[in-house]
């Protein structure tokens, strides 16, 4: 069984993420699996440039081929926030997914245009293309889900913003609908098959930056 890393300490992305590679014969392995204890920074303006420096690092240090997320909520009444801030869109705060919330409904307030995706960009870095280190030198995946935010929380599944966003074509949220029925329709869910593929086949219709 081939051995890569999900740059990632995040248990609920991880749990997310074998379950959807499960029957591909990789065994996928966390930071703290390999004994990262590192903060990798997401200082970058746009979600390919997190993930491929996320990605770059670990395969570069650690000597692991590594595929690596940043995933971002856009809100079209909000000119695409929080996007690349999502997880700290609330000052002060780091993955305070009930704080994010709070201010995403506040600043939406009772505008009707609810509109929203979330995105989410995969980078696979593998040892065979880490010379030069460069961003179109690596494989992009990239996967979208289109949706509504909702007037309040609901549900008690997922996490991040599951709670307020509903998908387009779906009366429940993410949180109510469960994860089997979330991960076939999500962003991460479309994200990870296109990288699934390239794994099984050696062929992916990338997203090159």
């Amino acid at each position: 069984m081939k051995k890569i890393v999900f740059a990632t300490n995040n248990a609920n992305k991880l749990r997310e993420i074998r379950e959807i590679l499960e029957g591909t014969q990789l065994q996928i392995l966390s930071l703290n699996d390999i004994g990262c204890h590192e903060d990798i920074p997401e200082v970058f303006d746009t979600l390919e440039m997190n993930s491929h420096v996320k990605a770059a690092y670990i395969a570069v240090k650690y000597g692991y081929d590594c595929f690596a997320d940043d995933t971002g909520l856009e809100v079209d009444a909000l000119g695409g926030e929080p996007g690349v801030h999502s997880a700290r869109y609330a000052e002060g705060t780091d993955h305070d997914s009930q704080a994010n919330m709070r201010k995403l409904l506040a600043k939406l307030g009772n505008n009707n245009n609810r509109r929203a995706r979330f995105r989410t960009v995969i980078t696979l870095a593998t040892q065979r293309n880490l010379r030069p280190v460069r961003i179109d030198e690596f494989m992009q995946f990239t996967g979208v889900c289109e949706g509504d935010i909702s007037m309040q929380p609901h549900g008690d599944g997922g996490f991040g913003y599951d709670p307020i966003f509903v998908p387009q074509g779906f009366a429940e949220s993410f949180a109510e609908m469960g994860e089997e029925n979330k991960n076939r329709i999500s962003h991460r869910g479309i994200a990870v098959r296109k990288l699934a593929a390239w794994l099984k086949s050696g062929y992916v219709d990338a997203d090159k930056v």
